[in-house]
């Protein structure tokens, strides 16, 4: 599916997604990555959902780095799951909100919040079993 969004200037767009690859500023990646508004994209090691670790959102905060978080969306792949609050318990104690939801729904919510100028961040996780 492609995305477009009328007037996000400088900022990371997702502009199109599929079964395992997201396209941002209309290149594409099929690894899971973490999409900042403002910074490069980063790999985000994480190569499935049963190996989630606490050291893969400690990550997410270090590299936002002085841009104050206010929500992490995790689109966790074709269907909807959630990390056990342990794995993400670094982002509760920062006070940063996660909302879990499917790869597809992650995409759409993140510019839609991008776009409205939120402090969000974009964890994609794409399986590669």
């Amino acid at each position: 599916m492609k995305l477009h969004l009328d007037s996000t200037g400088s900022m990371n767009t997702v502009t199109g997604y599929g079964a395992n690859y997201v396209e941002v500023n209309r290149q594409r990646y099929d690894y899971s990555i973490l999409i900042f508004p403002h910074q490069p994209v980063v790999p985000w090691p994480v190569f499935s959902f049963d190996t989630l670790m606490p050291e893969n959102f400690d990550m997410l905060v270090a590299f936002a780095g002085e841009s104050k978080i206010e929500v992490v969306i995790f689109g966790t792949g074709a269907r909807q799951r959630f990390a056990h609050p342990r794995i993400t318990n670094v982002l509760t104690r920062q006070c940063i909100g996660i909302e879990t939801m499917s790869f597809q729904a992650a995409c759409r919510t993140y510019n839609i919040l991008m776009s409205e100028r939120r402090k969000v961040v974009l964890a994609i996780l794409i399986e590669k079993i």
